[in-house]
């Protein structure tokens, strides 16, 4: 067996748990790497419908372009891994410059760490003692390893300390500066900043290491409004640099940035004055990687800043045509288990016809709504689909897509699919 985790995950026998794959694999007792090598088509290798898929060439485009625009702008880059949970995405992010992959909660930071990632960021105030201990464990066990967390109030920094006494690691911290008021997590004013920091300076069992945020909370965001508040963080940095409140820091953390504002994040991040410390500017996006067909095309920085580079949607939900009960109305084999639809509905991109491999635009196509296993389509004409005709949906928020799908096919141009990503939710 592999001593490699990630390269482990081709021994996975293709079975019931992975949608959309050849059920001949799992008859014959292929492993995902057997599969693999079969560089089947998706259109042709015995795929069954709906099945979800990355396009090789966009996925790639993207993992350059994040990693790029990181290095140009002088910022380190831990991408949030619980967009994808993807441990092959993870590896290609680090291959990519990225300082570390970042996490939301305990059960992420875990499976992170089962597959070899060496610093996590996890943008949460960690208060649950089991995990905690888990933590304390981790970095008694492994020097290299390198973890730092939020705090945000007084009480979470009591139950922290609690947690940990009598560890002899102490865990990283930075304060998490709220966005404003009706925002979400973080200490809403700088005197609670303060304040925070000064419980963190009481323990034997925390270091303050930073400062850090997530813009896109700002109530209203546009851009005066985040510039504004990505001064403040900075601004409280250099305050609390000044007074002493890192004492014991390697390197002084400062951390925001989605995929949303990350142009702004790296302007401000820029016009930190010199501290007494190297400062880890640390740049959290992570929807990048597969970006999408509607939410984040509207909202990327690259809109604004296209010289600077750019991003391709990478998912592509192919589903079929099982039912044409009217010449306006068709129904696809794929609903609200399988399409993400927290921030709208799957745009329709191409219909495919199963018996010739022609494909075309979807012009005239809508969906209308979502049931569980189907998606309701309107269409103009009553030859827009057939029944059997494959329909190529685009969908918005990477995050509950990729949740979806444990296991994913990277096809490249011509419907080759040349690897599999397994997820971890």
């Amino acid at each position: 067996m592999p001593s490699d985790p990630v390269q482990a995950l081709a021994q996975e026998p293709v079975d019931h748990r992975f949608k959309g794959l050849p059920p001949d694999a799992g008859q014959a007792g292929l492993t995902v790497g057997e599969l693999t090598a079969e560089r089947r088509s998706l259109y042709t290798g015995g795929f069954t419908t709906p099945v979800l898929t990355l396009d090789a060439e966009a996925l790639s485009h993207n993992l350059a372009a994040l990693g790029t625009y990181a290095e140009r702008h002088g910022l380190a880059f831990a991408p949030h891994g619980k967009t994808c949970m993807a441990p092959q995405l993870f590896r290609r992010q680090l291959e990519h410059g990225a300082w570390g992959i970042t996490a939301a909660v305990p059960h992420q930071a875990r499976v992170y760490r089962a597959f070899g990632i060496q610093r996590i960021f996890l943008a949460n105030e960690l208060v649950d003692a089991a995990a905690l201990r888990w933590v304390a464990a981790e970095l008694a066990a492994d020097p290299g390893f390198r973890f730092v967390c939020y705090v945000d109030s007084v009480r979470g920094v009591q139950l922290m300390d609690r947690a940990l006494a009598g560890r002899p690691q102490r865990v990283d911290v930075v304060v998490e500066l709220g966005a404003g008021e009706g925002a979400r997590t973080g200490a809403r004013s700088d005197e609670d900043c303060r304040a925070v920091a000064d419980a963190v300076a009481g323990t034997d069992t925390l270091r303050l290491v930073g400062i850090a945020g997530y813009e896109a909370e700002v109530p209203g965001a546009e851009p005066d409004s985040v510039r504004a508040y990505l001064r403040r963080l900075t601004g409280l940095a250099a305050e609390f640099d000044r007074a002493g409140r890192f004492e014991g820091a390697r390197e002084i953390v400062v951390s925001a940035g989605g995929s949303a504002w990350f142009d702004a994040v790296a302007e401000a991040f820029a016009e930190l004055p010199e501290l007494s410390r190297p400062v880890l500017k640390l740049l959290r996006s992570g929807a990048y990687v597969s970006h999408d067909h509607g939410w984040y095309t509207r909202l990327t920085p690259f809109n604004r800043i296209p010289e600077e580079g750019g991003l391709r949607p990478a998912f592509r939900l192919w589903t079929q045509v099982v039912s044409r009960p009217s010449p306006t109305q068709a129904f696809v084999n794929a609903g609200k288990r399988d399409i993400a639809y927290d921030l709208g509905l799957p745009e329709v991109e191409l219909v495919r016809d199963p018996l010739t491999g022609a494909e075309r635009p979807a012009t005239g196509i809508r969906v209308l709504k979502l049931s569980d296993q189907h998606a309701w389509l309107e269409t103009d004409s009553a030859e827009d689909v057939e029944v059997g005709d494959w329909v190529a949906l685009g969908m918005s928020h990477p995050c509950t897509i990729f949740e979806k799908w444990p296991l994913i096919p990277v096809v490249e141009a011509d419907g080759t699919v040349t690897e599999y990503v397994r997820t971890f939710f």
